[in-house]
């Protein structure tokens, strides 16, 4: 028999039905076009290359399943609405989690850079990229958001999360259009700016894999070679005046020496 459904609000597995998994799926289609929107957005010089930017985003992919599959296994353990507890998740992780996912990032790249791991080091994959690399900083990103998850929990065993459940969407008398707003409005609006964030975070700009050594040893960045290609450009120029003014003061010096030339009269 299956289960009843509260007066207000969508029924014990609507989150796992036919209509839910097809938000889920069209919810996960508009985050990735906003992780394609953003690198397009990236300035040309630092745009990474498509196999940077899928070890980059692919971290965030499979950290956002894991947050949403566990949303969805919490939301179905209470008798209440699913879809308003789903939503306090939600909101928590765009919250409190986006700061202790950043104090995450933080304190493990303080560490892997601290012990020299440079292929832990997010956003670095070796020349060229090593697939172990992305691999060992997938597993950090999770365990990152294994931590985020615990704590979210955690906050949620606090005792008034259940008034706030009863009334978050009590006045939606739909239930399809309830799971429509926790399923894919909400979350694409705060998955977009999280998603733009986190990336942000993560990633390294490419130009500066790309800094190249000179002969004295300093690194040599893209805006000392625009630097040093204006200069080349202005050279020619500077140069065709300097010549000019040599041959001037060539010229000077050769009239000189005419006037003070003496001049002979041959007398037959």
């Amino acid at each position: 028999m299956a289960a009843p459904r509260p007066a207000h609000g969508c029924g014990s597995g609507a989150l796992l039905g036919r209509f839910g998994v097809l938000l889920q799926a069209l919810l996960a289609l508009c985050a990735f076009s906003t992780l394609m929107l953003k690198r397009f957005k990236e300035p040309k010089e630092e745009r990474r290359p498509w196999r940077i930017w899928f070890y980059d985003t692919s971290k965030q992919a499979i950290g956002a399943l894991f947050i949403h599959f566990a949303n969805i296994f919490l939301s179905d353990l209470t008798e209440e609405d699913p879809c308003s507890l789903y939503l306090i998740n939600f909101i928590l992780d765009a919250t409190l989690g986006m700061l202790l996912i950043w104090l995450g990032v933080k304190v493990v790249s303080w560490i892997v850079q601290h012990q020299k791991y440079t292929y832990l080091v997010f956003g670095e994959y070796g020349d060229p990229p090593q697939a172990a690399a992305w691999i060992g900083q997938c597993i950090l990103y999770l365990l990152i958001m294994v931590f985020e998850k615990t704590a979210i929990s955690l906050v949620l065993l606090i005792p008034g999360w259940t008034k706030l459940q009863q009334i978050l969407l009590s006045y939606i008398p739909n239930p399809q259009l309830e799971l429509v707003l926790v399923m894919l409005v909400v979350p694409f609006i705060v998955n977009a700016i999280m998603f733009w964030v986190v990336d942000s975070l993560i990633m390294r700009k490419y130009y500066k894999q790309k800094d190249s050594l000179d002969i004295n040893g300093s690194i040599e960045t893209p805006r000392a070679r625009r630097t040093e290609e204006s200069q080349v450009l202005l050279s020619p120029d500077m140069d065709f005046e300097q010549s000019e003014s040599d041959q001037d003061t060539l010229g000077l010096q050769g009239t000189n020496q005419k006037m003070k030339q003496p001049s002979y009269q041959v007398v037959i």
